[in-house]
């Protein structure tokens, strides 16, 4: 058993703002109706969202041009971390996402931990070619140097 629901915003995994998705009634009582995500498919909804449409398709265009402008500011960027090792080739501990995204931000482009994706952790000196995901469209590889301290 299901019920239709209307998405006033972009939910991962669930869809775009403005689509009509069908949901446990559960999950949308005691979240989405909660957290004013989603509403019940009815006229009265559509219209509602129609008005907010253009301040959410104009919100999007914003959010995915700087994106953008931050990619081209990565583009072929490479940052340095200097890091211990116990024997001149092992690090002590490892290289993490904050660490990358730290180190990013000096470069001056502001990006977060959760933006970069790294396959493994980074637990040896070398060049390793991290992806920072900007935007669910956008996203730049950055070449990350970890050497000795």
């Amino acid at each position: 058993m299901s019920i239709e629901v209307l998405l006033m915003q972009d939910m991962d995994n669930l869809g775009n703002a403005g689509t009509v998705v069908r949901v446990a009634p559960g999950y949308a009582r005691n979240y989405l109706f909660i957290n004013k995500l989603a509403e019940p498919v009815t006229e009265a909804a559509r219209r509602r969202f129609e008005k907010i449409r253009v301040e959410l398709e104009a919100k999007r265009a914003k959010v995915l041009a700087d994106a953008r402008k931050k990619a081209a500011k990565l583009k072929d960027a490479s940052v340095t971390i200097r890091a211990k090792t116990t024997d001149g080739e092992t690090l002590f501990g490892s290289v993490a996402a904050q660490d990358i995204a730290q180190a990013i931000c000096e470069l001056g482009t502001e990006v977060d931990k959760a933006m970069v994706h790294l396959n493994t952790a980074i637990k040896t000196l070398g060049t390793y070619d991290v992806v920072v995901k900007l935007h669910p469209d956008v996203s730049e590889t950055v070449k990350v140097w970890v050497v000795q301290e």
